[in-house]
């Protein structure tokens, strides 16, 4: 399952550690999935999570510490930084009610019909659990909107890749003081994923050219206008390039219009653009999949670039609020 680092502007938890939270994140799948199979194996699926205390024991989150950050927007413009080097994590004791907090708890039905229904469950809890960890830390969170939960096309990002891939989905990067949001950038071991949907109805077929917009055609619809995706793409390889100079970052940038449902007929499509539809999609598809190479220090290195210039709105935690709150009663108390 690939990781959700960046949602919109929400707060991630990605943004504290890029270098640890990938790491953890596959140990606690692995550890999760083994404890499920053998208990699903030996008939004690039932029994194992009839004992709710133990199983928050085995996936509770062990994060000591996070970094110190302000209550509301933390935003960064291009260019505007003196220092390139990576934020320092600052120590800070974390409340009770954060460390106890159980952030991988998992709940299945009694009646499983096999082991594939009871994966596909687990990747159904899985992706609860991601889109937490993309909108909260253990201090401060962010609030979701809803669409983002039944979004498809983030569910098909996260649940048919690899853990080894890093998704930023919908980012919006603060730019010289101008926020831009773009669509899909996926971290893979080997390459940067720019990726821009292009998709209508089954089987809709879109006519390209170097115009400001492209002509979609279905049999069953009247033609319609659409937006040059060009725009889109290249906008987001840009960005990305100029942040890997920026962070020296080597790791190759591949520019992706994607329209799993519909056909493209675009000729002259520009060198350094993959054009994927119905015809070539799945075959890239199977090849993303067969990526087996660990984290790499690059890929690490090209998301902290990537994180450091995105917009983030949050919150303090209540927990934390109060905490603070009653420090500074104490603080300023009469002697």
């Amino acid at each position: 399952m690939a990781q959700l680092i960046k949602m919109q502007d929400y707060i991630s938890r990605y943004e504290q550690d890029i270098y640890r939270y990938p790491t953890q994140f596959a140990k606690l799948k692995k550890q999760q999935w083994d404890i499920l199979k053998a208990a699903y194996h030996t008939g004690e699926l039932n029994q194992l999570y009839s004992q709710p205390d133990v199983m928050e024991t085995l996936v509770q989150d062990d994060t000591p510490h996070e970094e110190p950050r302000g209550v509301f927007n933390k935003v960064k413009g291009l260019f505007h930084r003196s220092d390139k080097q990576a934020l320092e994590v600052g120590e800070q004791q974390i409340p009770n009610p954060a460390r106890n907090e159980n952030v991988f708890s998992l709940r299945f039905p009694s009646n499983l019909a096999n082991l594939d229904e009871l994966k596909q469950n687990f990747l159904n809890q899985l992706l609860r659990f991601q889109m937490k960890w993309g909108s909260s830390t253990l201090r401060e969170k962010s609030f979701v909107d809803q669409s983002f939960f039944l979004d498809e096309r983030l569910r098909f990002f996260l649940q048919r890749f690899p853990d080894t891939f890093l998704v930023l989905y919908k980012p919006i990067f603060l730019l010289k003081n101008a926020p831009v949001e773009v669509d899909v950038i996926i971290l893979t071991p080997v390459n940067a994923w720019c990726i821009t949907f292009l998709e209508a109805e089954e089987d809709s077929a879109f006519i390209g050219s170097s115009d400001r917009f492209w002509v979609r055609r279905h049999h069953k619809y009247p033609d319609k206008k659409v937006l040059n995706p060009l725009l889109a793409v290249n906008r987001m390889g840009n960005i990305v390039s100029q942040l890997f100079e920026l962070y020296e970052v080597n790791l190759p940038i591949k520019k992706v219009v994607l329209s799993r449902n519909g056909y493209v007929d675009y000729p002259e499509t520009p060198y350094d653009i993959d054009i994927l539809d119905k015809r070539t999609f799945p075959e890239w598809f199977e090849r993303m999949r067969t990526i087996s190479s660990p984290l790499k220090a690059q890929q690490l290195k090209g998301a902290q670039a990537l994180l450091e210039y995105c917009q983030t709105t949050s919150s303090i935690r209540p927990e934390w609020d109060t905490d603070n709150n009653q420090a500074e009663g104490k603080g300023h108390a009469a002697p």
